[in-house]
């Protein structure tokens, strides 16, 4: 009576019984963290999509602010709304791509390492109830916050620096019968109106990108006091 019971219980959880057998769980956990690497770049693809689309819409835009001085100089404030669009959505696409990255790292630190070099501990003493617990139940591991400052210091500072740079060149050169911040109206919204806006939006996007703060993404890279690289915890 009592085998059968054991039967039973097994094949309602057969997880269990695999938690508790050393000889299979390593590979249960190694198509795991194929699993979990494979999300992980597919993610990552969706990132580098979202950039390559923000590039291009740039370039174009550019070109055609360029072409003729008869076009509107706003054309290039639109491509900076547009570019910030991009990276709203590439922040959202991260904080994703960060849950897959946070359960690989774990995978790497505490499963893989120790395997490669048995001398040292793992990285995580409870890992497995860490990773079961996000598994049981997935959260997203940083704030939105955290994940705009973390494109804009990747690629997005430099694109919409870019595109100030090319905005006040569009202005300046391109003036007809009048000065800076004056060529910079649009309609009949004053140019000094316009250029306070405009810099009270690159004020804080400084503001955001460099602002000091502890990360909380795990396996991001940042630089120690000896000019390394070493990846976070």
């Amino acid at each position: 009576m009592t085998d059968n019971a054991d039967d039973e219980s097994a094949q309602a959880d057969p997880g269990r019984e695999v938690g508790h057998d050393a000889s299979e769980l390593p590979s249960v956990l190694g198509h795991a963290y194929r699993g979990e690497l494979d999300r992980e770049t597919t993610w990552r693809s969706r990132l580098d999509q979202t950039t390559t689309w923000a590039v291009t819409l740039m370039a174009a835009i550019l070109t055609w602010a360029f072409s003729s001085a008869d076009n509107p100089h706003y054309i290039v404030l639109i491509g900076v709304l547009t570019v910030g669009m991009f990276l709203a959505i590439e922040a959202r696409r991260y904080r994703d791509y960060d849950v897959y990255r946070s359960r690989v790292r774990l995978f790497q630190q505490n499963f893989l390492a120790p395997t490669l070099d048995p001398s040292r501990s793992v990285e995580h003493g409870n890992w497995r109830t860490e990773l079961g617990d996000d598994y049981r139940q997935p959260t997203l591991k940083i704030t939105m916050f955290e994940a705009i400052a973390n494109r804009l210091r990747r690629i997005y500072f430099a694109l919409l620096t870019v595109l100030c740079i090319a905005w006040l060149f569009r202005v300046t050169a391109f003036a007809r019968n009048a000065g800076f911040p004056a060529a910079a109206s649009v309609g009949t919204v004053p140019g000094i109106a316009v250029v306070t806006v405009v810099g009270a939006f690159y004020a804080a996007i400084l503001a955001i990108t460099f602002w000091p703060r502890e990360r909380e993404a795990k396996g991001e890279f940042r630089d120690t006091e000896a000019g390394d690289w070493k990846e976070s915890e």
